[in-house]
């Protein structure tokens, strides 16, 4: 619409996305809606993207799957009433999974609180209803006030446990001039990095030095330390497992990887023998370990940058609060620099492979066929479907950090595809592929996101495995003595569906095809969708599609 004469304004609205623009941010995801233009009129001046979904639940995981490889946080914008209420399952993922996720959403003006009038998208108390799921939710009363909760925002998200805040502007105030300096709105020099105490890095440099068999578990908390965890478990010669969210926090080809497979009982059979089990950056939480906790017969180093993890689940021997690269770079410091001789993994590598095989053997062979297609580089999307969880979160070997994106916590279905766009949006012409690889009944959640890709014009592939429906959850009623009810799902045609999007639909008949669709569907380009009908089958207890 070139013959629109485009206005500036500078009102609490550009104030607040310059700032955010000024830590680094280039793109946004959300919805215009009627409250929240003052959000939108300045994104183009500032040079960021503005991706509109089609729910803003996949706003949310979009963000998420941007935040995830740009190491910034992901920012949505919503507008008030039920575009921040349809965020709120995002909103609940990121603070499960500790992801740094900014949420601006107009709100009724000043003085308009909580006079039940039945004004446009009024809402008791929006500030109060995210600060139930968020870290915080902070309702503004100015522009200044605006600006500084942003710059809270991210000394949060730099110093702290990154989880989801939101920031409440009253839409008088949103849409008022800024009376806020060029100086307020720049980013704030990022503190240095938190060191943990002096005496208990000495303490664990002490129990590292004289154990024999050391185990490294890492978790989410440690995926930006990689470089120093790598040089770490080299120097103890020490075997690292991972948690989901912490996969390929080293290079999952290494000969001390035993891969993001804490949640295997064989993998934990190892962490749990160790003579010293050093700990980064997790909370050891059921959810990622498929058991009610971690069982230590041998001393506890713990390692976050929050107080409050520290014990939690496992009692630590040791506890060191700081940023984990700074307090793995001291521990190194304090270690001698003679390396240990490796242990041999051949037997333990042999029991994970049994243990992941005896899942779902089909699956397993499955997901097998998809990795084998998969570049080296890629990243994928996963959802919580068996096809993920089951199989290939344990059969694919990544190796950096953030290449899984997937929620082992919330494990919410409709994560995959808006988190692949989001990946796919954050990477540079001709960056690393996409690949999206969900369950059919997940795909339903958010397949109106295939519109958001194709009008994106996104290089993004998705691959459906198309098990009937909830055949996990079919099992379990099943195993109850339930008559199976609700978990068989009416399928679209999924390759006539994706057409209609103005996606490119391929059907595969068996697993010898998979390999071919793929390198075939990513190399055409543009959003392709990859539909592999699967027999229902029996399952464990874990998720739904």
């Amino acid at each position: 619409m070139s013959d629109i004469a485009l206005q500036y304004a500078d009102t609490t609205g550009r104030a607040v996305l310059e700032t955010v623009r000024n830590y680094g941010v280039t793109a946004v995801f959300g919805i215009p809606g009627t409250h929240n233009l003052e959000l939108y009129r300045p994104l183009a001046d500032l040079g960021m993207r503005a991706v509109t979904n089609r729910h803003e639940q996949g706003s949310g995981y979009a963000a998420d799957g941007w935040a995830q490889q740009t190491g910034l946080p992901g920012v949505v914008i919503t507008t008030s009433g039920p575009g921040l209420q349809n965020a709120m399952s995002a909103i609940g993922t990121a603070f499960c999974e500790s992801r740094p996720l900014l949420v601006i959403s107009p709100g009724v003006a000043l003085g308009e609180e909580f006079r039940d009038v039945g004004t446009l998208h009024e809402t008791k108390d929006a500030t109060a209803m995210v600060g139930a799921i968020a870290e915080w939710s902070r309702r503004v009363t100015s522009a200044t006030d605006a600006v500084d909760a942003v710059h809270d925002a991210f000394a949060l998200f730099r110093t702290g446990r990154p989880r989801p805040v939101h920031i409440e502007i009253p839409l008088d105030v949103l849409e008022a001039a800024a009376d806020v300096s060029e100086a307020a709105r720049q980013a704030r020099p990022a503190p240095a990095p938190a060191r943990g105490d002096a005496a208990a890095v000495r303490d664990a440099a002490a129990l590292l030095a004289g154990a024999r068999r050391t185990v490294i578990v890492a978790g989410g908390g440690a995926t930006r330390a990689g470089g120093a965890v790598t040089a770490l478990a080299e120097r103890l010669g020490a075997p690292m497992i991972t948690t989901l969210n912490g996969k390929a926090t080293l290079d999952e080809h290494h000969p001390l990887s035993l891969g993001s497979n804490l949640r295997l009982a064989a993998a934990r059979a190892v962490a749990e023998h160790a003579d010293v089990l050093l700990v980064l950056g997790s909370k050891l939480g059921e959810a990622e370990l498929w058991a009610p906790r971690l069982e230590a017969r041998g001393a506890v180093i713990r390692v976050d940058i929050s107080a409050a993890q520290l014990h939690k689940n496992l009692a630590a021997t040791v506890g060191i609060v700081g940023d984990c690269t700074a307090v793995v770079e001291d521990l190194l410091a304090a270690l001698s620099e003679e390396p240990r001789r490796p242990r041999d993994l051949t037997e333990e590598r042999a029991a994970i492979a049994t243990e992941t095989a005896g899942i779902l053997p089909d699956t397993v062979a499955l997901a097998e066929a998809i990795a084998t297609a998969l570049p080296h580089a890629a990243i994928v999307a996963g959802d919580s479907s068996q096809i993920v969880y089951m199989a290939l979160a344990s059969v694919l070997r990544q190796s950096r950090p953030h290449s899984l994106l997937y929620t082992p916590t919330y494990a919410t279905l409709g994560y995959g595809l808006p988190a692949a766009i989001g990946a796919r949006v954050a990477q540079p012409e001709g960056g690393r592929p996409v690949v999206a690889v969900v369950g059919d009944g997940a795909l339903v959640f958010c397949v109106n996101e295939l519109a958001t890709a194709v009008e994106q014009r996104l290089d993004l592939t998705v691959v459906c495995v198309d098990n009937g429906g909830y055949a996990e959850i079919k099992q379990n009623e099943v195993d109850r003595g339930i008559r199976p009810v609700g978990v068989d799902l009416v399928q679209p045609d999924w390759v006539a569906l994706a057409n209609a999007f103005g996606a490119t639909g391929r059907r595969v008949a068996g697993h010898d095809d998979i390999e071919p669709a793929l390198v075939a569907a990513m190399a055409a380009g543009g959003v392709q969708l990859i539909h592999i009908p699967q027999t229902p089958r029996e399952a464990t207890t874990r998720g739904e599609s």
